[in-house]
């Protein structure tokens, strides 16, 4: 009797639960999430810090009268010298990023401090006597800001970008030139704010949603600046030179963007 009991309810479970079967069957398993896509889009501000080189090139000098002409024909006073205005850098961007599928294009403006400079001291043999007399040649650039647009493709978090726009920047710009016994007979120096324009490239890349590093190169050219070199009264010259420098050069920068 007990057995025939056990049997009958087995086999009610077993129909009850051949019923709910058929009725509720089983669920699949719910699809993983697909991870967040990183946007580019928004506004952020950030630092950098780098290295300038190659500014300035070559300086040509001509002379304004006669014997300040000769000068430079005969190699008396030099008619060309080249500086390299290296050094390092350092300051801050700011700017907006819009993001349309995988292109970004967006504003960026930047100002970095310099300590680009260098300078150049040539001896050249005096016309008439040939004896050694002094020349030298100065540049610096105290800094150098940017206002450019920015035109990219992301591979989700990496960004390469092309970038374009407006420079500026303060330069000074000297030059003396000496007689054999030491006595400075022409000078002349120039400090100014400069515009020109600014191109490079650059890749950046996001570590988390807020923080991207990058690494970027520009070349940047401020113009041409003619600096009018005068002779000193009481030293018995006259005239004067007109010496141009090509106030340009190369960056290579890393930075760091907090993105908001």
């Amino acid at each position: 009797m007990r057995y025939k009991t056990v049997s009958l309810t087995l086999a009610v479970i077993l129909a009850a639960s051949s019923l709910a079967i058929a009725a509720d069957p089983f669920e699949a398993a719910p699809a993983s999430e697909a991870p967040d896509t990183f946007s580019w889009s928004g506004f952020y501000v950030g630092a950098n810090a780098g290295y300038g080189f190659g500014g300035d090139g070559d300086i040509s000098s001509e002379g304004q009268l006669g014997p300040n002409i000769a000068n430079i024909a005969t190699g008396a006073r030099p008619g060309s010298v080249d500086l390299d205005r290296n050094g390092i850098l350092g300051g801050g961007q700011i700017g907006y990023n819009w993001q349309a599928g995988s292109f970004v294009y967006g504003l960026e403006a930047d100002i970095s401090f310099t300590d680009l400079d260098d300078d150049r001291n040539i001896v050249t043999p005096q016309i008439n006597t040939g004896l050694a007399q002094g020349n030298v040649f100065r540049s610096e650039l105290d800094y150098l800001g940017t206002v450019r647009g920015r035109l990219g493709y992301a591979l989700d978090r990496a960004l390469f970008y092309g970038t374009a726009g407006l420079a500026y920047g303060r330069s000074t710009m000297s030059v003396d030139m000496f007689a054999p016994n030491g006595v400075r007979q022409f000078t002349g120096e120039k400090t100014g704010t400069n515009v020109g324009y600014a191109v490079g490239a650059g890749v950046e890349y996001a570590v988390t949603s807020k923080i991207s590093l990058k690494s970027e190169y520009l070349y940047y050219d401020l113009g041409e600046e003619k600096l009018n070199v005068q002779a000193i009264p009481g030293t018995g010259v006259a005239g004067g030179y007109d010496s141009k420098f090509n106030n340009d050069g190369h960056l290579f920068r890393v930075g760091l963007n907090y993105k908001f």
